[in-house]
């Protein structure tokens, strides 16, 4: 049977599709959710972050250049080497990385789009938004100054005082929200919205990678996050989580920075690696040697990376016995990734390789990342990590695994995916004298500092003196340095002629195997005029045969209905078709979301604390736009989806992608909850001044209340739930959902309100934090509870439409777990204290 039911001709499938699909043009581009033109704009941005990056990073070597120079002073040199590092980890690498999977992994799976088009956009505007709060405070010479890691007490009030460590907070916080956007948008997108027959041991390799650094982004952003509400809160509110003289601990920061910290290694190598992964076995024109050697290799490399985060902090007091662990762990990692490198020489070595400019770049980072993790394995042992601990050994470390992890690696795609972004190819006149200048630029730059760190050079100094003899290593440094800058330059140039004069590149012009050669280069917007069917691994395909077959609609979906942007979701291990997803049109909705978020920012930046409350309530108006903008006042019947099968629409099944996103939402909050009491356990164990010469006490009876009005309202919610699918009226079940939430909030206030001063002592604060976060989980929940009870109301659910409904019982479900969570820690908190309950 065709998969076209109306048997319309290709050429009207494709004009009706990119009716569809297409961003509006002027004004309407601000509106565009499309992946495809996300994707690239992230790009594009990160670029420029980075280029911003590099110029600082030539004005540190200038600076470095010779001892005693007073080309900047401390408090310049210091913003400037804050900036840089928090510009090339937050705003260049995470975004690169981000930019890279957005565009490229819809063409990798077989699908339209990603799952969720307008957050894709939505953390766009947040990076935008974000990046540009702190370039614009650096312009205004406000810029954070104490290290892109804000290590305590150097970044507290009282050491800090200005706004400059403000700036950091906030705006990084803003731009995390991009992150944690994007690494469900990645999950879901990869376990739901494969195509048909993609089962989960068929996914290309690059999904692999891909989905395990989204889910180390899940789980390894939250502790950040939280830190740095929590140093905030300290600095606004003088709440002492960090003072040491009242019971905090600047240890914490580190403990939480760290947990994020290493992590973020790997979450910027692994997607690079993903890639290294993909370009071989085009290259070596050989399958990958190792599929699922290398798959568990990365999930090792994922899991072990959570365990390393004190390698960061050898000399801080550590005891002996975690000292060796940690060690142990750093060096452990080591064996997964060296996996890795030995199934790509493997694939070399079994295949034929031919040479061009990505092998050129590869090359490269074998060279580098190989000596970045070897001194790596150095800086793992404690004897040794004691002698080069913040000497400019460790920046040499950290730049050979992140240039070459990543840098190289992502100079190596770009040259191989350009055909695909632009449709022309280069000639290479280029691209070689700029790989070489990159290169040795970057050796010369970076491989004498390895020699200054062991002669002694701290880092994050401004200058040194002329009597430790180390002029001579930094002035190479530097013109290497400066080599290196020109390098890129000439990338840049080679890539800007190269997409404006390049010659037309014919599809799958390297002859790769993998689906996104499938598709026209450049890509349509809607990527496929009909999706595949997979029936091999998806690194086993012929893009030649298969792209003119899906142009014409001889795949899925080689149609269109109801003016509805489709795409299939489909099981998550057999990839079996399991709905019709239908994906939002073009809004600028989430541009006016991120406004408003930036927004409330600013007014935190600048204290405006009650006039804050102003924007949120415009974020809650907007996000409630969102939801109320789609759905369905009418059952659906199944739909053809064609080759005689057809599914439901995705809303009126039991687990859609929206469910699953709310699911991994709740499982980061849940990091969240469980870094607060870890932070809590923390003060109390390790802390000076505890317990406390008058702790504050917890009402128990109140805190008890709040608990049990929780899951009374979790439990409402549910029974709404099955009201509905009996066929009964939810309504009255989601008012009572709604009526407990308040009673709880109002429980938790109280709770709150008899905390006595929370400035006087970190149990207090911690106290505070507590059923702070608490509280807003509820306040949450009522809108929850709002929400659906508005939908009900007015025909927006239904037996076979319960998903509103649904979505928000997961929330309310959660959150009468984290009261009770909550509630529980802050009453062991007062008692271990020495505090009274009543």
């Amino acid at each position: 049977m065709s998969a076209n039911p109306d048997m319309i001709s290709p050429i009207k499938l494709h004009k009706e599709l990119a009716r569809l699909w297409d961003t509006p043009p002027g004004w309407g581009r601000f509106s565009a959710v499309n992946h495809t033109v996300l994707g690239k704009r992230f790009i594009i941005a990160a670029f420029v972050f980075f280029s911003i990056g590099g110029v600082l990073a030539m004005l540190i070597r200038a600076q470095l250049a010779t001892s005693g120079s007073a080309f900047v002073g401390p408090e310049i040199y210091g913003q400037i080497f804050t900036m840089h590092g928090s510009i090339m980890m937050f705003l260049f690498a995470i975004p690169m990385f981000e930019g890279f999977a957005i565009y490229l992994l819809p063409k990798l799976l077989g699908a339209r789009d990603m799952a969720f088009p307008r957050l894709t956009a939505f953390g766009f505007w947040c990076y935008i938004f974000g990046g540009s709060i702190l370039i614009v405070a650096m312009l205004a010479g406000v810029a954070p100054d104490g290290g892109w890691f804000m290590y305590t007490p150097l970044n507290s009030g009282v050491y800090s005082p200005g706004i400059n460590a403000d700036v950091w907070l906030l705006g990084i916080t803003f731009v995390e929200i991009s992150a944690l956007s994007a690494a469900v948008e990645i999950i879901v997108s990869v376990l739901k919205l494969r195509a048909p027959g993609m089962s989960i041991d068929r996914m290309p390799i690059m999904a692999w990678y891909l989905l395990i650094t989204a889910f180390m982004m899940l789980f390894g952003f939250p502790p950040l996050i939280l830190g740095s509400v929590l140093l905030e809160l300290e600095r606004a509110f003088d709440l002492p989580f960090f003072d040491p003289t009242r019971g905090g601990d600047s240890l914490l920061w580190q403990h939480l920075f760290w947990l994020f910290g290493h992590p973020e290694v790997y979450i910027i190598f692994l997607p690079a690696a993903g890639a290294i992964s993909m370009m071989i076995p085009t290259f070596a024109r050989h399958e990958l040697v190792g599929y699922r050697t290398i798959i568990v290799a990365v999930i090792a490399v994922a899991f072990l990376s959570f365990g390393l985060w004190v390698h960061h902090m050898f000399t801080v007091g550590i005891p002996h016995l975690a000292l060796s662990f940690f060690s142990a762990a750093s060096g452990l990692v080591a064996i997964p990734t060296a996996i890795q490198i030995f199934a790509w020489i493997a694939t070399i070595a079994h295949g034929r390789p031919r040479f061009d400019v990505p092998m050129l770049y590869l090359g490269g980072f074998f060279v580098v990342f190989i000596i970045g993790g070897l001194t790596g394995v150095m800086l793992a042992m404690v004897p040794f990590n004691f002698q080069a601990h913040d000497t400019h050994f460790v920046v040499a470390h950290m730049h050979y695994v992140l240039v070459g992890g990543f840098v190289f690696p992502m100079l190596a795609a770009a040259y191989y995916w350009l055909p695909h972004f632009t449709g022309r190819t280069s000639d290479h006149r280029l691209s070689v004298p700029a790989f070489w200048m990159i290169f040795g630029g970057f050796n010369l730059t970076f491989f004498l500092m390895h020699l200054t760190g062991l002669l002694g050079m701290p880092r994050r100094v401004e200058t040194y003196p002329m009597e430790a003899k180390w002029d001579w290593l930094n002035l190479v440094s530097s013109i290497g340095g400066f080599i290196m800058a020109i390098g890129f330059a000439l990338f840049v140039l080679d890539i800007v002629v190269q997409a404006r004069f390049g010659m037309p590149a014919r599809r799958n012009p390297w002859q790769a195997r993998t689906l996104e050669w499938a598709t026209a280069t450049p890509p349509t917007s809607y990527g496929f005029a009909s999706l595949p069917l997979i029936e091999d691994r998806a690194d086993r395909l012929d893009p030649e045969k298969l792209g003119p077959a899906l142009a014409r609609g001889d795949g899925y979906l080689g149609f269109t209905r109801n003016g509805w942007m489709e795409t299939l979701g489909v099981d998550m291990v057999t990839a079996r078709p399991t709905e019709v997803v239908v994906l939002p049109r073009s809004t600028f909705l989430p541009l006016w979301t991120a406004l408003a978020i930036g927004s409330f920012v600013l007014c935190l930046l600048f204290k405006f604390y009650w006039l804050s409350l102003l924007p949120v309530a415009v974020v809650v108006v907007l996000f409630l736009m969102w939801a109320a903008a789609t759905g369905n006042r009418e059952d659906t019947p199944p739909l053809d989806i064609g080759h005689g099968q057809s599914a439901e629409v995705h809303w009126q099944v039991e687990r859609p992608p929206s469910w699953w996103a709310m699911t991994f939402t709740l499982a980061a909050d849940g990091v969240v909850v469980t870094s607060l009491i870890f932070s809590a356990l923390f003060l109390r164990v390790v802390a000076p001044d505890w317990p406390p010469a008058t702790a504050a006490a917890a009402p128990t009876a109140a805190l008890a209340l709040a608990v049990i009005a929780s899951i009374a309202a979790a439990a409402a919610g549910r029974f709404g739930v099955g009201r509905l699918k009996a066929g009964a009226s939810p309504i009255a079940a989601q008012a009572a959902c709604l009526l407990l939430h308040v009673v709880a909030l109002a429980a938790l206030a109280a709770g709150l309100a008899g905390i006595d001063d929370a400035t006087r002592h970190a149990q207090a604060a911690m106290l505070a934090a507590v059923l702070g976060l608490a509280a807003l989980h509820v306040a949450i929940g009522i809108i929850f509870a709002g929400f659906g009870l508005w939908r009900a109301a007015n025909g927006y659910v239904s037996p076979r439409r319960s998903l509103d409904l649904r979505i928000g019982g997961l929330w309310h479900d959660a959150t009468a777990v984290i009261v009770l969570v909550c509630v529980v820690s802050g009453v062991l908190l007062a008692l271990a204290a020495g505090g009274e309950v009543w």
